[in-house]
């Protein structure tokens, strides 16, 4: 990221919150792919994603480096440290693997990681499973990540945990004796005191997350819900602040925790729809649909995603609203994943289930209500079906945020989409008064917000729309970054490390902090 020079007096920008701190990031996964080529060949390639595409700026200007498991299991960590080194002077920051073996992979990442911590935090307590060696795991995994950290890292250092996986890495940090400031973002949701009370580790996850000098979460909801179980699992925590961030102590220390939603890159979707490429391949997409309104549904296998709920309510629509019959028909695109856990095969057999029944009911000849696909979907495809799609199902039981929401919107560049959004994702925060937000549990709400989607007025779809759009414009990855590192590095208000709300100052695309009294960072 270039380095504005025309920064304003008393400003600095959060791209380089006093140069002196490297950026350190640590995730469960490196934004690489390590691949076998066989025959002992390995080959590293590029990673892609939000945070990626966020991230890879602070860390080049810095000099920075970012921590993760390359994704395989090989006893071989100094050749696969010597093969990320080689990469490192490529993407101009460094990059430190965390080798895991196989008991590891499948009791902490596939097990508490997984099995546990990410059901019981959207709230679908019957999929956790709590299970001691899990949790051992966790936290033997824990202690390797900050074990790698510590490693890396110099005292002026900044090191920024990402997930659910690493939430205890910090525990581990300041038991090695490392004072270096160290934020923490979760990226899922929080659940309620009455549903994260029922993990039995719950005081020691918790007093990890009360470590840290910064935690952020991505609604005021998910804050809502840590705080309440602070208050209820905790001796008299003070809790100070109002805004973006406040202010909590304990017996931990001063923590400050923050809403940072996470967003996308809204200027490189938006330019990317307009490709020929794409253009081209939503003309023939559009041509397999003559006359025929698109419903478009694109997720993840997983069971939070409400997909099953999705087409009950889309059969509900065909039996309510009989005219939809050969006008509308639904795409249902199912990315693989976590396949090796029997939950989601058994989730795909249903899902695969529904759907032929409900298109035994209803096709007609020239006309099948559901195109189903369980595949991956290439960048150009993926926004070929945004661009085509006259309506968006976006309607998980409980997401952290789901960006497919927001990708959809930068795609929309006709401006002529509707989107139907789940009150339970975060997204629902951010893009209420532009989407019809319904709740998926509720079938004849989903299959009438179907039903108003397909008949509204194009005058109303370009104005709810442009709302959309102007909002994830306004408040793209770039200021989840700015706002974090804002937060991170400002000035404690006397004797707590409080915060006021914040948006972003902007200069072009780099944001500036406004230090408000001498000090250090």
């Amino acid at each position: 990221m270039k380095q504005n020079t025309m920064t304003p007096a008393g400003a600095i920008h959060a791209w380089n919150v006093g140069k002196q701190h490297k950026m350190v990031i640590v995730s469960n996964r490196l934004p690489v792919v390590v691949q076998d080529k066989g025959e002992g060949q390995w080959e590293v390639k590029s990673g892609s994603g939000g945070l990626v595409t966020a991230l890879a700026p602070v860390l080049r200007d810095r000099g920075g480096t970012w921590i993760g498991w390359p994704g395989h299991v090989d006893k071989d960590s100094q050749g696969v440290d010597d093969l990320l080194r080689k990469h490192d002077e490529e993407i101009g920051y460094s990059l430190r693997p965390v080798m895991l073996d196989d008991e590891e992979v499948e009791n902490y990442y596939k097990g508490f990681s997984n099995e546990t911590l990410w059901p019981l935090f959207h709230d679908l307590i019957d999929h956790s499973q709590f299970k001691p060696e899990y949790w051992d795991a966790y936290q033997r995994v824990n202690r390797k990540f900050a074990e790698v950290v510590k490693s890396n890292i110099e005292p002026e250092d900044f090191i920024w945990i990402h997930d659910y996986h690493l939430i205890s890495v910090i525990s581990y940090l300041r038991e090695m004796g490392v004072k270096n400031k160290v934020g923490f973002f979760l990226h899922i949701p929080f659940p309620p005191t009455d549903i994260y009370s029922r993990l039995p580790s719950r005081l020691e996850v918790l007093n990890a997350m009360l470590a840290y000098d910064l935690v952020g979460f991505q609604s005021a909801r998910d804050r809502r819900n840590f705080v309440q179980s602070v208050r209820s699992l905790k001796d008299k925590p003070k809790i100070k602040g109002k805004g973006q961030v406040i202010g909590i102590q304990g017996e931990m220390g001063k923590l400050k925790a923050g809403v940072f939603p996470i967003s996308i890159d809204y200027k490189e979707f938006n330019s990317a729809a307009q490709s020929a490429e794409v253009a081209q391949s939503s003309s023939v997409l559009r041509q397999l649909f003559p006359n025929q309104k698109i419903i478009l549904g694109v997720d993840r296998l997983d069971y939070t995603k409400g997909i099953p709920e999705r087409l009950r309510s889309f059969r509900e629509a065909l039996r309510r609203f009989p005219e939809l019959i050969g006008q509308l028909s639904m795409i249902q695109i199912l990315v693989p994943s976590r396949r090796d856990i029997h939950k989601y095969e058994d989730l795909k057999i249903e899902i695969e289930r529904m759907i032929a029944e409900i298109n035994g009911e209803f096709t007609r000849p020239g006309w099948l209500p559901i195109e189903y696909q369980f595949r991956s979907l290439d960048r150009k495809e993926l926004l070929a079906y945004y661009r085509v799609a006259d309506i968006m199902m976006v309607t998980p039981l409980k997401d952290g945020m789901n960006l497919v929401a927001k990708e959809y919107c930068a795609c929309n560049i006709e401006g002529n989409g509707v989107l139907i959004l789940s009150e339970f994702a975060g997204t629902a925060a951010q893009l209420k008064l532009g989407a019809i937000l319904v709740n998926p549990h509720d079938t004849v709400e989903c299959a009438e917000a179907i039903f108003m989607a397909f008949h509204m007025e194009e005058k109303d779809r370009k104005i709810k729309m442009q709302k959309l759009r102007r909002n994830v414009n306004r408040s793209d990855i770039f200021d989840w970054v700015d706002s974090f590192l804002k937060a991170a590095f400002s000035i404690g208000l006397g004797s707590f490390p409080l915060l006021a709300d914040y948006r972003p100052l902007k200069e072009g695309r780099e944001a500036v902090i406004r230090v408000e009294s001498t000090g250090t960072l």
